[in-house]
């Protein structure tokens, strides 16, 4: 793996894949991770897209490979701190408005870069977790999924699970299975690998720092306010909504119009929370979507006010 410049004291971990061999040699596309996983919860997509796009996969902080400093949460690891470390990646390796693509708390912080930086983003490729849910949070059927959110933010987690590989293969195989769909599989040699990179002292409170952040989720979610429409992200976004995660209803994409400009949503049947790793054809498909429809609005931008696209203040999407 390659490492990147440290932002903040962090270096990111990335593998650096692909070439397009033909069209546009500048089309790149970075892959955003959940937890409970790393860089390699793109294994399946990666070869999908290798021979159009350059595939850009980091480890976020605190994950994997990356820089997994214990530092207070709320500066270090908030979607704000992570989105600073992938906008750095992006200005080092010289990326030109790359697709960002994201599911579980990698959607989280594509959508913070793009609000945050937007001009580091040519468009968005997501999972849920999206915006729009509200109090729907507290729904009776809800609440009982999100208690490792509560449980994340305690000292006790850590002590309880922390350095001890017995206990965090139980742990984190079970959400695995159970949020995933019944054609989805734990896969052995690289789930084994990935408890490996866990079950390191200080990685599980590392990985779930994110938890710590602010008053958590929930609370964010039941305060959360649209913005005015012209604060709305901007860059083309297709959401790739599955039928089977527990955590994120599909009703729940009912207000996304009010959080993006231009949003495009597909359902794909039959699998859970993971995407990447249970439909990765469909999450493949949107990442290309995505550039195309980046390059569309492009043209259209340079048709009507000239090649910089400067008279409406966006930078043109490549």
């Amino acid at each position: 793996m390659h490492r990147s410049s440290p932002v903040d004291g962090f270096s990111l971990a990335y593998t650096d894949t692909g070439r397009p061999t033909s069209g546009d040699h500048n089309r790149t596309a970075i892959l955003l991770h959940g937890w409970p996983g790393d860089s390699t919860d793109y294994r399946r997509v990666i070869p999908l897209l290798r021979h159009s796009f350059r595939i850009i996969a980091p480890d976020l902080r605190g994950f994997g490979e990356s820089d997994r400093h214990l530092l207070n949460p709320d500066i270090h690891y908030s979607p704000t701190a992570q989105a600073r470390s992938i906008a750095g990646l992006i200005d080092e390796l010289g990326l030109q408005h790359p697709v960002i693509a994201g599911y579980d708390v990698g959607s989280r912080i594509a959508q913070t870069l793009a609000r945050e930086h937007p001009t580091c983003v040519g468009g968005l490729a997501l999972s849920p977790p999206l915006p729009g849910s509200g109090a729907r949070v507290l729904d009776e059927q809800i609440v009982p999924e999100l208690w490792y959110m509560y449980f994340h933010r305690s000292p006790l987690s850590v002590a309880l699970l922390d350095g001890q590989r017995d206990k965090i293969h139980t742990y984190l195989r079970y959400f695995w299975q159970h949020l995933s769909g019944p054609e989805f599989t734990v896969d052995g040699a690289e789930f084994e690998s990935l408890i490996d990179g866990y079950a390191r002292p200080g990685a599980f409170e590392a990985a779930t720092n994110l938890y710590r952040v602010g008053n958590g989720y929930i609370a964010s979610a039941t305060t959360e306010q649209a913005p005015h429409p012209m604060d709305r992200i901007t860059v083309p976004t297709h959401v790739l909504w599955q039928e089977l995660d527990p955590l994120f209803p599909r009703a729940w994409s009912d207000r996304l119009g009010e959080f993006f400009a231009d949003i495009t949503v597909h359902h794909v049947d039959g699998v859970g929370h993971f995407t990447p790793l249970e439909a990765p054809a469909d999450f493949a498909s949107i990442v290309d979507a995505v550039y195309r429809a980046g390059i569309r609005r492009n043209t259209h931008v340079h048709r009507a006010f000239g090649e910089s696209g400067a008279t409406i203040g966006r930078h043109p999407v490549t």
